[in-house]
């Protein structure tokens, strides 16, 4: 059995961030336009009023209503950013949903070292049951069958195997999860994106590895992590459409040595 150097850890093992919010490139024409569309019919109407030497003059209330600026209806409240959490709730929040249930799925979509792009389907059942397959054009699986970990290469038709222990996942890995105790808590923040909890792991092959878990500010589910290993290579992958009810097949965590 084979180390697995943490740079080859994290490639296949990390989390990515956030997509970018493409929302703010779609906003409406502001009221404003719609306002001199009006006025420019208005314009256009006067011509004809005057061939039938009706002087056309707009009513009182009309014209006042031209001159005044443009009112904006219903704006839009200012968005209070979330409350900042200590620590040690943050902590607490944490570790209820690494603990609320055994198993989990999730699609995920990674960003390694390299600025590569990769996705896939995350399958999880503790203790230590963890399946990351990758969608095509990638070749690469990860499996851990609760004692060591298979890295797969369906191309080439090799496969790897590493000790699970040295792996930079604990929280996904353990059967019982408590981030005080498993790992070193370095920093809380709190902003507009979720909650980061930033960890320290003393314990991973080659040194030190430092992750940053970050959750939703409400339902506080885990929305992305990142890795960063010994040699200083990031991974980081976000997590979609979390299902924490499904038992997946045993059958995905299976090792063929």
């Amino acid at each position: 059995m084979k180390h697995l150097p943490l740079a080859a850890l994290a490639l296949a093992l990390g989390l990515a961030l956030p997509a970018a919010a493409e929302d703010a490139k779609k906003g409406r024409p502001p009221a404003a336009h719609g306002a001199k569309h009006t006025e420019a019919k208005t314009a256009d109407a006067k011509p004809a009023a005057k061939e039938k030497n009706t002087p056309a003059k707009p009513p009182a209330a009309e014209a006042t209503k031209q001159n005044e600026p443009v009112q904006l209806t219903n704006p839009a409240a200012p968005v209070e950013p979330p409350k900042p959490l200590t620590r040690e709730e943050a902590v607490k929040r944490a570790n209820a949903f690494f603990n609320a249930s055994p198993v989990m799925t999730a699609d995920f979509v990674q960003i390694g070292a390299d600025g590569k792009r990769s996705e896939g389907k995350l399958h999880v059942q503790r203790a230590g049951r963890v399946r990351f397959e990758y969608a095509m054009p990638a070749t690469m699986e990860v499996v851990a069958d609760g004692a060591q970990v298979a890295v797969r290469d369906r191309k080439l038709n090799t496969q790897d195997l590493y000790f699970i222990n040295q792996t930079p996942l604990k929280f996904l890995m353990k059967e019982k999860i408590d981030l005080e105790k498993d790992v070193t808590v370095q920093d809380v923040q709190t902003d507009d994106s979720g909650v980061t909890i930033s960890i320290e792991d003393k314990a991973t092959f080659g040194g030190t590895s430092h992750l940053k878990l970050t959750f939703d500010p409400k339902s506080f589910k885990l929305k992305q992590w990142q890795v960063k290993d010994p040699q200083g290579y990031e991974t980081l992958i976000t997590l979609f459409n979390i299902d924490q009810t499904k038992t997946p097949d045993p059958a995905l965590f299976k090792i063929n040595k």
